[in-house]
């Protein structure tokens, strides 16, 4: 059957119960294939098949619904509060309420007053009312607004219907503002989504154009003036400039763009003029990946998520039926008066109903998720944020982590009686043997050639030692690059005399490699890949974070290793690795120290990423595959960023344990004063609403880290 994929985003989407109430509207509808609703984001994902409805039809049912899809690319915005209608009825109720109570000190009848509040109740009521008995009804759930709606019913048929109508106003608001909540944890999103233009200007058929940013398409050539936000990722063809990544990356210093360099979508071009080619369409660029990812992380839930809200939905049937024995075994057992003990229970099911609780952990979550996004790190759900909190040992690998990535040249020594002869012969004898070689090694001793602008031609014919070097004919002699020890061992030539300069340089971290003929060594160079420049320091500052091992893994030498670990201040060192050895050892480090943060380019390091508690792939930008294997992605090159994860995910933790202790202790509070009559009906809204905010506010506060 013919399929067609649907994203579509939709108005006045912001809680699981409109997300259920669109599934029940669609989800019977003919030519669904699949369907899943993400609250969070305000998206409607879809499949269906085109012989039986089409992408008109649904989006007519939607509207039907009342969640009229949106054009373009920007999130929902509840409406005006003066045409919000869920605004408008609550105010309506509160108004009445203070009319009700107004007339009733200069002596109007208590029918008229209590006719009065009644409205209030029904008008104030009837949105959240419907969500309890839909809920009901289709869900078979007893949720808070159900709670809420019986005591306020059962308060006002026991004549406390000013206490019932109050009721229903301080519940009214705390729904009618979910919606501006929920916007204000979209802030994080729809912030990157302001970082592309809307329109680009490319070149097509010799001239050029401007265009909305959705249409342009692979191979395109666009132009990015200075100032401007470049509109999709590509490739630099003409100019040089600065360009700011640090809305995609997090990097906080411009990065210099010449004809090659790559660009992507939602960096700030600098000084000049850049003529680029794309490589991605809009909808499929970094920029819109990032934004994909944190929106889909955002629904992804964490374990104390889940478990408060497997716990809440036993919890709320449990305090109604703690409310009704409340109500009914006092005035049955000990002959009790009913009214005071329908009046207690009315208090308590207010009391006890646990908005704070339930709300206190998703809102910090989504909180975090977006603002970790926005400082270039990428974590794909609230249960790594919360195994980040609780991460004991960070493993690093060694290439492109804590270095560059890059093998340079960093010494080169003529030997004996070649010293006569230049350093820039031996070296265009080296470039002219490794020429022929893809081995990095040999890439470094070719750039350090080039830099240096030493001319080397093409070996007669060339030959791969693996292991050990490469060997090539030059003008009719053979000579070799190896290892010492090759050498040794194949050629019978001892460097003694380079024995004591050999071990300084392998000590200092770095590879020694030799140039000679079958007969005499000519030189010896020596090759490291430089550290990263904050390597030491980021190292440093993951053990003042709490962190209680940093160990590093690598396929390199002992000796290589050991010097790299004792420069950075790492505690534990792994040498000589092949990959499936890495993933053995993070899972012995996860039995011996807990929870291990395994930290790689997320490709080779794949199987060691997926045995590590939590897996991080480090210089991710632009590269789908890296973005797809780790649970968190850190868009720069840069581990300081990691160090920021941890902190913001012990961070999260500690708002997240604050706002648990205290929609606990106010509950508790709240249900001792209730069941002992020391609270009115009042004093429970009051409670149960400013916990409510309090805890929102508290997780809001995840936004400015």
């Amino acid at each position: 059957m013919p399929l067609q994929r649907l994203s579509l985003r939709v108005a006045h989407l912001d809680c699981e119960n409109e997300a259920k109430a669109i599934e029940r509207g669609l989800s019977n509808g003919d030519g669904i294939v699949e369907l899943t609703v993400l609250p969070k984001s305000a998206r409607v994902e879809l499949v269906i098949d085109t012989e039986k409805t089409s992408a008109d039809a649904v989006k007519a049912t939607l509207r039907e619904l009342g969640f009229p899809p949106l054009d373009g690319r920007h999130l929902p915005s509840p409406p005006k509060p003066w045409k919000n209608p869920k605004v408008i009825t609550s105010v309506l109720s509160g108004l009445l309420l203070a009319l009700g109570w107004l007339l009733g000190t200069v002596g109007i009848s208590e029918t008229v007053q209590w006719g009065i509040y009644l409205a209030a109740v029904g008008i104030g009521g009837y949105y959240f009312g419907r969500e309890a008995l839909e809920a009901l009804l289709y869900e078979r759930e007893v949720g808070i607004e159900l709670l809420m709606a019986i005591a306020a019913v059962v308060a006002t048929g026991m004549g406390q219907a000013a206490e019932g109508a109050m009721l229903v106003f301080l519940y009214s608001i705390s729904e009618a503002a979910e919606g501006y909540t929920e916007e204000k944890t979209r802030s994080a999103i729809k912030a990157l989504m302001d970082l592309a233009p809307k329109f680009a200007i490319i070149k097509r058929d010799g001239r050029e154009m401007e265009i909305p940013v959705e249409e342009i398409q692979v191979g395109d050539i666009f132009i990015v003036k200075p100032g401007q936000a470049l509109p999709t990722d590509g490739t630099v063809l003409k100019g040089t400039s600065s360009v700011n990544e640090a809305p995609i990356t997090g990097e906080s210093m411009p990065v210099e763009k010449r004809p090659g360099d790559p660009v992507f979508a939602g960096s700030i071009n600098g000084e000049g003029l850049l003529e680029a080619r794309a490589i991605k369409a809009f909808a499929d660029n970094t920029l819109s990946r990032i934004i994909q990812m944190v929106e889909e992380a955002q629904e992804r839930k964490g374990q104390s998520q889940r478990f408060i809200e497997r716990f809440g939905k036993q919890y709320s049937p449990a305090v109604l039926i703690a409310g009704i024995l409340i109500a009914t075994l006092p005035p049955l057992l000990l002959g009790a008066a009913w009214n005071t003990w329908i009046i207690r229970a009315t208090v308590f099911i207010v009391a006890a109903a646990p908005c704070a609780l339930v709300i206190s952990i998703p809102i910090t979550l989504v909180a975090t998720l977006g603002t970790a996004a926005r400082h270039g790190v990428l974590i794909k759900g609230g249960v790594h944020v919360e195994e980040l909190a609780r991460v004991t040992v960070v493993a690093l690998d060694k290439t492109g982590t804590l270095t560059q990535g890059e093998p340079q040249v960093t010494d080169v020594f003529a030997t004996g009686a070649s010293r006569e002869q230049s350093v820039e012969e031996w070296i265009a004898l080296a470039a002219t043997v490794e020429s022929g070689s893809e081995h990095p090694l040999a890439r470094a001793i070719v750039h350090y050639a080039e830099s240096r602008g030493v001319a080397f031609k093409r070996p007669q014919t060339f030959k791969a030692l693996p292991g050990a070097g490469a060997s090539a004919v030059i003008d009719g002699e053979t000579f070799y690059v190896g290892s010492p020890s090759f050498f040794t061992d194949h050629l019978g030539l001892t460097a003694v005399h380079l024995h004591t300069e050999i071990q300084r340089l392998q000590q200092e971290g770095k590879t020694v490699v030799l140039l000679g003929t079958e007969d005499r060594i000519l030189a010896l160079i020596a090759i490291r890949d430089p550290l990263r420049e904050n390597a030491r320091r980021a190292v440093a500052a993951l053990h003042r974070v709490g962190v209680q091992q940093v160990a590093m893994l690598t396929g390199d030498n002992r000796r290589t290793a050991d010097a790299i670990a004792r420069e950075l201040g790492i505690d534990m060192v792994f040498a000589e690795l092949k990959p499936e050895d890495k993933a053995r050892l993070v899972r012995q480090l996860s039995r011996q120290y807990g929870h291990v943060a395994m930290v790689g380019d997320g490709v080779n390091d794949a199987p060691a990423l997926a045995e590590a508690t939590v897996g991080v792939a480090m210089g991710a930008a632009g590269t789908d595959v890296a973005m797809e294997t780790a649970d968190v992605v850190l868009m720069a090159d840069d581990l300081e960023k990691l160090v920021y994860a941890l902190q913001l995910a012990r961070r999260n933790e500690r708002v997240v344990r604050q706002n648990l202790i205290l929609s606990a202790v106010v509950i508790g509070g709240l249900v001792i004063g209730a069941v002992t009559g020391a609270f009115t009906l009042p004093v429970a809204v009051l409670g149960h609403e400013l916990s409510e905010f309090v805890v929102i506010g508290n997780g809001l506060r995840m936004l400015k880290s």
